[in-house]
């Protein structure tokens, strides 16, 4: 007759089991932590990318009304439109997109929309979350204006999360000056 020795110390106890369960409820959560973030941020990035293009195009627009005043008539004042007493884009600032003409008007707060062929304006399409506020500072020496100091403001609407827990909105600045050095 021949009897077999059971080793007692084969298998896992339920002591270990518990602390690999732990240890990998733990990784698992870190992971999805890390994501999550991860997530936020991409979203945050993505807004923050789309404002800054959005700001470089106010420029772009003022910059191209001073470039039409030049090409409609040597005579027409450089700053038409842009820095004299029809336009008052000095401390509420004005709007302006593509799609009006490159006219200036009141800022009044408005969001901008965007069409189906994904260009920015203030009439048609999906509203979005970005606002565009145009501010138009004139620069004097001693013959008149010599610059016209042209800054846009980029806002949108942020959502409470993990990095931004007041829900504050957010905002891209730039500014660039423009010159007749026509």
């Amino acid at each position: 007759m021949e009897y077999k020795i059971f080793n007692a110390k084969r298998g896992f106890t339920i002591i270990e089991v518990a602390i690999a369960l732990f240890v990998l409820t733990v990784a698992i959560f870190g992971v999805y932590g890390a994501f999550s973030v991860m997530v936020i941020t991409t979203a945050q990035m993505t807004d923050r990318f789309t404002a800054s293009y959005l700001t470089q195009e106010g420029i772009e627009i003022v910059r191209n009304m001073r470039d039409a005043n030049w090409l409609k008539d040597p005579a027409v004042d450089w700053k038409t439109g842009i820095a004299d007493a029809s336009v008052n884009c000095t401390i509420a600032g004005c709007k302006a997109d593509y799609r009006s003409g490159n006219a200036l008007a009141a800022y009044g707060d408005s969001y901008l929309n965007i069409d189906a062929n994904g260009f920015y304006n203030y009439n048609t399409g999906t509203k979005t979350k970005f606002k565009r506020r145009i501010v138009i500072d004139t620069l004097f020496n001693s013959s008149g204006i010599y610059a016209i100091k042209v800054i846009v403001t980029v806002y949108w609407d942020e959502k409470n999360t993990l990095l931004n827990p007041t829900g504050k909105p957010g905002s891209v600045t730039a500014e660039d000056y423009l010159y007749n050095w026509y």
